[in-house]
């Protein structure tokens, strides 16, 4: 007996409908993005639609901006005020021996381009301060802070709490990684639960070793978070931490919590 075929149903026609709204290249180019079923072809046009701007185009950002441009991730920005250094290329692996004394934005721009010519990136050649903040990370869907110093993580992560835009953040010492999700919409703890003030004068100042495939590692972590929050599939690490030990290639996840005297979230911020 001959086997009739289904009829097709909704989401079916819908996935349809939207896989011809891209490119033959386009097509085989996220091919295997789109046959997971937590993607497929409407999530493509979500990774496509949305803007993530990434702060720091170091050893951390190097590695989740490789990879949200090759996931399809239509507008990236880039914020940095550093130029490429020889030093820098044992781990920013956006750079290369030509880029030496280029501006670090201008040179992570060209790399992605190079690897994915559908992805429009903007770049943001300057450091943070509060007068420019909010201005520049004002439209984007996730911001990703990648950045290597506590005063820029802390005006970072309080700006995205205020204007309620989710935050991945990533941080690597020698053979040690962090990561966290805040998301303000979901009233998740705010990055100041964690560390409620700039570190004191205790805290080491000097530069750390970092060995560069760590923080590989934390910036494609950094990048599978900023995914699943533009496919609107939400990160358990909204209310953890995720630590790696290189050395003892461990990964530890810790419960956090929303603080009653936050001076950011709390009761009376």
């Amino acid at each position: 007996m001959r086997r009739r075929d289904a009829a097709p149903t909704k989401e079916n026609m819908e996935a349809c409908l939207v896989a011809v709204d891209f490119s033959p290249e386009e097509s085989l180019r996220y091919s295997r993005n789109v046959l997971l079923q937590e993607v497929g072809w409407p999530g493509q046009q979500k990774l496509r639609g949305g803007k993530v701007l990434v702060v720091g185009a170091g050893g951390i950002g190097s590695a989740s901006l490789f990879y949200l441009a090759a996931a399809g991730v239509g507008h990236l920005g880039i914020v940095d005020g550093d130029a490429v250094e020889l030093s820098n290329l044992q781990r920013q692996i956006l750079h290369r021996v030509q880029d030496l004394s280029r501006r670090k934005v201008d040179s992570a721009r060209d790399s992605l381009e190079n690897l994915n010519p559908h992805c429009r990136v903007r770049t943001y050649d300057l450091r943070l301060k509060a007068a420019n903040i909010q201005e520049v990370l004002s439209g984007y869907d996730v911001v990703l802070d990648a950045s290597d110093n506590f005063p820029t993580r802390f005006q970072v992560s309080d700006c995205c709490w205020l204007t309620k835009i989710p935050l991945v953040s990533a941080a690597v010492a020698e053979f040690s990684g962090q990561l966290l999700v805040v998301d303000p919409k979901r009233e998740s703890p705010c990055y100041r639960c964690l560390l409620p003030e700039l570190p004191g004068e205790s805290f080491p100042h000097r530069p750390l070793g970092i060995l560069g495939a760590v923080a590989g590692v934390m910036g494609c972590l950094q990048a599978v978070e900023a995914i699943k929050l533009l496919l609107g599939r939400g990160s358990h690490l909204t209310q953890q931490l995720l630590a790696y030990d290189a050395l003892r290639c461990r990964f530890q996840v810790m419960a956090r919590s929303k603080q009653a005297d936050c001076p950011l979230c709390g009761s009376q911020p």
